[in-house]
């Protein structure tokens, strides 16, 4: 599809989930894209960390694509840089901080020379083609969270990005509400928005609050003290400096990601007056009482610091009458991995404080009244919900609806959307999926290799050898190899009758290896089945002698 004298957008991820977000818009045979996001792996994805998105619609129009806009920091906005952003070849802006962000990852992977990085300067604006692009400042929990107001020949987008409203922000000027009134006077076509949550009845809250609530709280503590929080949101960082400060608590920092964002926020003018740190070796030397540890972990990742201090695999060490405070939302399919966490950290007699003890955590997306509040300002033509699942976008354009707003037509990842001229409508669809970061290979993330991982995880493995002489008779029993088959105390008895049944379906003389292959496999899987229940995974190796 290629886009004619009208506009069109399209969502190649981050409409109908949290996460992995790449926002397409089409007008006049060119198109530019907002955002490169990865999310994370669950279980259907064994072996899996990272889940990126299949770009082939856009890649085969790659000569028509001018440039990636990057609205702010997060993973689930820049993460795919670096594995796909070159095979596009077009440049990518940014503002300061998200820009360095950036160019850590690339540098990491190689590829600083083969990507060229746009750095934007905060509120600064540039042309691609028949687009307009100027940044707008909107608070979030990383520094330099941005809208992206775009020009068209159409009308104007505000496309927010991720946001929210703060009275009292602790990194960076948001705009204010005359400002993003005066942008709603100029007249915009279309808001773009962040959905992620509009089923909360209250606003997000301030930064400001966290701060209090995080100074009682480590106050209070009467051991050492660790808080997990999500490296990226720099703001946090800046709070847990100031009360480790205010407590007299030596600082500690425990987390590559969190040395990677503190350096990054430093070098944009950021953390100006982040307290000097020490090393794990010298905190754990100092009365308990005198040091506060800043910890990646906070979702239960099992490689992340505070899964191994937990686990006493780490030189920090937490015992009884130590506190971990987790000052972070904990995001919805963690629930088991944190659970685990915290379970050890409880044996241990750590005490842990999260926001439903007290107030160490607000976050960074809108609720309804921040929603209504935009809504005011901008005054839309239309309100395209992104930035959730199916169901926060179909309440968003509820209660765009029910604000007034005339058109919020709800899309899905693929749907060609027309928002101009005319009446919005979706008129086409395009490929979308997903692909999986497995080991160094991207992968179809439901491709042939997930897919028999996924059956293995669930049934099992077994592998047959079977060994013929030159006429195709069979030589000796068959030999069998389980691995994850539920067999266990009876597994002797088990492997004798499957490889007597595979014995029994080899025909003297047999020469059609294929046919005889299948046999095996069937009869050694009914046999599983008989036994178990379960349709393991067979795999026959036939040998000639």
């Amino acid at each position: 599809m290629t886009p004619g004298n009208e506009l069109l957008f399209l969502a190649l991820g981050g409409s109908g989930e949290i996460g992995m977000n790449v926002n397409l818009y089409g007008c006049q045979g060119k198109w530019v894209m907002v955002d490169l996001g990865l999310t994370f792996a669950d279980p259907a994805y064994p072996g899996v960390e990272l889940v990126l998105p299949d770009l082939s619609f856009i890649e085969e129009r790659r000569d028509d694509l001018l440039g990636i806009v990057l609205t702010h920091g997060h993973e689930d906005h820049i993460g795919a840089i670096p594995y796909l952003a070159a095979d596009l070849g077009v440049p990518l802006y940014a503002t300061p901080f998200t820009a360095g962000l950036i160019r850590l990852k690339l540098e990491e992977e190689g590829l600083s020379r083969d990507v060229k990085l746009n750095v934007i300067e905060n509120g600064g604006s540039f042309e691609l083609g028949p687009f307009g692009f100027r940044y707008v400042p909107l608070a979030h929990s990383i520094p330099e969270g941005n809208a992206v107001l775009i020009d068209t020949p159409h009308g104007r987008i505000f496309h927010t990005g991720d946001w929210k409203l703060d009275e009292r922000p602790l990194l960076g000027r948001p705009s204010t509400p005359q400002e993003l009134t005066a942008i709603g006077d100029d007249g915009v076509l279309a808001l773009v928005c962040d959905s992620t949550n509009v089923f909360n009845s209250e606003a997000s809250g301030s930064e400001g609050d966290v701060r209090e609530g995080l100074m009682r709280t480590v106050a209070d503590a009467q051991g050492r003290v660790l808080v997990t929080t999500f490296a990226s949101n720099a703001a946090r960082l800046q709070t847990l400096g100031e009360v480790a400060a205010a407590t007299g608590r030596t600082l500690c920092v425990a987390g590559r990601s969190l040395d990677r964002i503190i350096t990054t926020a430093k070098a944009a003018g950021y953390l100006k007056d982040f307290p000097p740190t020490v090393d794990w070796d010298d905190a754990m030397k100092l009365p308990r009482r005198d040091v506060m540890i800043i910890a990646t972990g906070g979702q239960g990742e099992t490689r992340a610091a505070l899964a191994r201090i937990a686990f006493d695999s780490h030189p920090i060490k937490l015992t009884q009458g130590d506190t971990v405070v987790f000052s972070s939302k904990q995001i919805p399919g963690n629930e088991i991995a944190i659970g685990r966490i915290q379970n050890a950290l409880a044996t241990a007699g750590v005490l842990m404080v999260t926001d439903r003890q007290a107030e160490v955590h607000v976050s960074g997306h809108p609720g309804r009244p921040e929603l209504e509040a935009m809504y005011r300002w901008i005054r839309p033509q239309i309100l395209l919900p992104v930035h959730g699942e199916r169901r926060h976008m179909a309440e968003q354009a509820r209660l765009g609806l029910a604000s007034g707003i005339d058109h919020a037509p709800v899309q899905s990842n693929g749907d060609v959307l027309r928002l101009a001229p005319g009446k919005p409508q979706i008129i086409g669809h395009e490929h979308s999926a997903r692909l999986v970061l497995d080991g160094d290979v991207i992968l179809p993330a439901d491709g042939s290799t997930m897919n028999e991982r996924r059956k293995v995880s669930l049934h099992g493995q077994i592998s047959v050898a079977v060994a013929l002489d030159r006429k195709g008779k069979l030589i000796g029993a068959p030999a069998l190899r389980t691995q994850g088959v539920p067999v266990e105390e009876d597994k002797t008895a088990f492997l004798a009758e499957a490889a007597e049944e595979a014995a029994g379906v080899v025909p003297k003389g047999s020469q059609d290896e294929e046919a005889l292959r299948e046999r095996v496999r069937l009869a050694v899987r009914r046999t599983a089945t008989r036994w178990t229940g379960k349709k393991p995974v067979v795999d026959v190796l036939l040998i000639r002698a």
